[in-house]
């Protein structure tokens, strides 16, 4: 058994290179079931994938499911999407994070893996990848300034709900601008008395030549930012106070092609399944 796990490699590689807890990195992935194949993809998801092509991998050290109903769908904006085609598209969202500076090696493992679980036909295939994206941090912002649970935290933190949000520029230039009004005003200002604990914002990076062909190559590497909102509350319970305006948050300096709340699967049961259409 130790040749065939080469445990003594295990040992190596645990000796070297960065081990902190920052969320260097993510995997975001926004998937739509096809019809009729609902409950068979939330079992496969949750019974083998989310573990075995997700959290048995080296450097990803936290993961959450969430689930938007066709109530949240319809909460959607804007009405015509670059991301969400139609932007009711992608009913399941699952978030993950990586330690920082590990991203190459982490994917050294997943294109292995998932070249593995395809071979062995455990891979299901009547799902459509709507956004799937690993991405780099950015940057966090905190309602509570040093109070509270930390990005870190966030995926294993029991939140009530989370908001996608992907906003396009027109360059690296207007990006790199934008960024920097969102974590010095926008987001302040926006989270102040907001049922949002955190925000925390990524870039995506392009995938590897090697992956599955049933994954699409990541758009806007150099223009686009995805932003996570950390709910306290139901985001049904509070979308039109507080979050109806998201789609204006680019203003002057992008678009924001999708804004789709979620709210957080139950592990182990078909919760929700049978309102997703």
């Amino acid at each position: 058994m130790s040749e065939e796990t080469r445990s003594e490699t295990y040992a190596e590689l645990a000796s070297v290179g960065p081990y902190g807890v920052r969320p260097g990195h993510a995997l975001i992935t926004m998937v739509e079931p096809h019809p009729g194949h609902e409950y068979a993809y939330n079992r496969w998801y949750e019974d083998d994938h989310y573990y075995a092509g997700a959290m048995a991998m080296p450097w990803m050290y936290a993961g959450r499911r969430w689930v938007a109903t066709r109530e949240l769908q319809e909460l959607r904006t804007p009405e015509k999407s670059a991301v969400a085609r139609p932007v009711t598209a992608g009913c399941y969202l699952s978030t993950y994070w990586i330690t920082e500076g590990r991203y190459d090696d982490h994917m050294k493992w997943t294109v292995g893996i998932n070249r593995r679980l395809n071979r062995d036909a455990r891979v299901h295939q009547e799902r459509t990848h709507v956004f799937t994206a690993f991405q780099d941090h950015e940057a966090t912002v905190y309602r509570d300034g040093a109070a509270g649970p930390r990005d870190f935290h966030a995926l294993d933190h029991p939140y009530a709900g989370l908001i996608l949000q992907v906003v396009d520029t027109e360059g690296p230039e207007e990006r790199a601008a934008l960024l920097e009004r969102l974590r010095t005003r926008e987001l302040p200002r926006r989270l102040t008395g907001s049922p949002a604990a955190m925000v925390t914002i990524f870039r995506p990076t392009p995938l590897p030549g090697d992956r599955m062909t049933y994954v699409k190559q990541v758009e806007g590497v150099d223009t686009r930012l995805t932003l996570l909102w950390f709910l306290e509350r139901d985001p049904r319970e509070c979308w039109t106070e507080h979050f109806g305006e998201l789609e204006s948050l680019g203003a002057d300096a992008g678009r924001v092609e999708l804004v789709a709340p979620f709210i957080p699967t139950v592990p182990g049961t078909d919760l929700y399944v049978d309102q997703l259409r």
